[in-house]
């Protein structure tokens, strides 16, 4: 293949939303769907792959494309089309959760499915068919989606919806980027009845409480549960939870014009926060804060029910700008895992007394609900899902290495992964959970709409190159 420099201007360096890895990649920036095909041709003929990236909010390496290019699509923001009435929007890749519901939600709309910050962009949710604290009810967002239309590597524009092109529309939604770009993307919105939900919130001593209480309550509108991962003993799992239910017009306070998330935290402005939250970013602070907090809910918040906006309680990693930089300049990885109900709790249990064990507890750790789905790179089960922020350590060895034994503990329950939060899944693993039928799907879809393998990522040659 001949190759064409690239311009030294585009060359930049990128990062995964927790700052854990670092690449450089030639950034191009397309500001309209009609330059795609001379980027593709342009990406040939210089003998590199592309990568695809929203906002970055991976926690992985799915974004990054190191020494190749790297398509950054936050240019492609325009809302197509909107209809009040029937609550259907059409919008371009770069669209993001937090434009949508400013669009729609005065009108009475809601996105269907939010992840725990309003960032990301609608083609990055698709690609990684991302979930939200409703799944059980819901599904992903790719259930809610109507139609798409992609431009492909091969230099075709199709159309895809469950009816029409159905494969592909159920391997693009959750494909990760690797089969094409989507352009435009239909999707039907919820009707909502004001801005609140009802929210109770309550706590549970151990991991046995934990998962039962959010299986009892997997059919209300939204369940999570928040687990200390350094509680030991009779006391591993504990944790909170929230249920919230949207509510009736007349349940709920007058609107606000503003629905901002607040600007202070009880009282202490938020730019100030990341700085007094460091100090206790560590086995022994985040053990501290996770006891008083544990606590305080069960002794004064326990079953208090309250209402509180959508904005408020399903964005909350957006409460605090820069969160994510409290762990330090090696920064943080996630670990999720889906397991089965029937085997969640003796994984989980596995699980979080392991990581006790090498001294590496998580300090974040978000329990849900699930159910299956159809899309071709599925994480969903029957079952939960669990979320473990780690911080990355002075020898990051110590951390892959513990990764590579969760792993292990998850496949042998019959449990799956998400890409959009997996930054170590070995390829040998990967070919466990989805098994050999569904990797040469992905590789037959792949030689149609990419036969030269221009779509690529870090992620793809870690885990999915056959």
């Amino acid at each position: 293949m001949s190759t064409a420099p690239l311009p030294l201007h585009n060359i930049s360096r990128l990062e995964n939303f927790g700052h854990s890895l670092k690449r450089v990649a030639y950034v191009f920036r397309p500001e309209h769907t009609d330059e795609l095909p001379a980027l593709f041709e342009q990406a040939g003929r210089a003998g590199l792959t592309i990568g695809l990236r929203g906002a970055g909010r991976s926690y992985g390496d799915a974004a990054l494309n190191a020494g190749h290019i790297v398509l950054d699509l936050r240019g492609l923001t325009r809302i197509l089309d909107w209809d009040a009435d029937t609550g259907i929007i059409r919008a371009e890749p770069g669209v993001t959760i937090e434009q949508l519901w400013r669009h729609a939600l005065p009108q009475g709309w809601w996105p269907p499915v939010v992840p725990g910050t309003m960032f990301p962009t609608l083609g990055g949710c698709l690609a990684a068919n991302i979930h939200g604290k409703n799944n059980w009810q819901a599904g992903p967002i790719g259930e809610h989606v109507l139609a798409f239309e992609a431009a492909l590597p091969n230099g075709q524009q199709v159309t895809c919806s469950p009816q029409q092109n159905s494969e592909l529309f159920y391997s693009m939604i959750s494909g990760m980027g690797l089969l094409g770009v989507f352009t435009s993307i239909t999707l039907q919105l919820k009707k909502v009845h004001s801005t609140h939900v009802r929210v109770t919130g309550w706590t549970q001593p151990n991991l046995a409480g934990m998962l039962a209480e959010v299986d009892a309550n997997k059919d209300e509108d939204y369940i999570v549960g928040w687990l200390d991962g350094c509680a030991r003993g009779s006391a591993l799992g504990r944790g909170q939870l929230h249920r919230a239910t949207y509510v009736h017009a007349d349940e709920a306070p007058p609107t606000r014009s503003n629905l901002d998330l607040p600007a202070s935290i009880m009282g202490i402005p938020k730019a100030i926060l990341p700085p007094l939250m460091a100090p206790f970013v560590n086995n022994f602070g985040v053990g501290l804060v996770n006891f008083a907090k544990y606590t305080a809910n069960r002794v004064l918040e326990n079953h208090k029910s309250y209402l509180q906006s959508l904005v408020e309680f399903n964005f909350l990693l957006d409460y605090i700008p820069g969160w994510e930089r409290i762990y330090g300049r090696n920064g943080l990885v996630q670990h999720q895992s889906f397991i089965p109900a029937a085997a969640a709790e003796s994984v989980y249990r596995e699980v979080l007394q392991l990581a006790q064990r090498r001294g590496l507890p998580p300090y974040l750790s978000v329990l849900k609900r699930h159910r299956p789905d159809k899309f071709l790179l599925s994480h969903a089960v029957d079952g939960y899902s669990l979320a473990l922020d780690f911080r990355v350590p002075s020898d990051p060895a110590r951390l892959v290495a513990l990764a590579a034994e969760l792993d292990a503990i998850v496949l042998a329950g019959g449990g799956r992964f998400y890409f959009a939060k997996d930054g170590m899944l070995s390829a040998e693993h990967t070919q466990q959970f989805l098994g050999a039928a569904t990797l040469a799907k992905l590789s037959e879809l792949k030689h149609q709409t990419d036969p030269q393998h221009l779509l690529q990522h870090d992620l793809f040659r870690r885990a999915l190159a056959s």
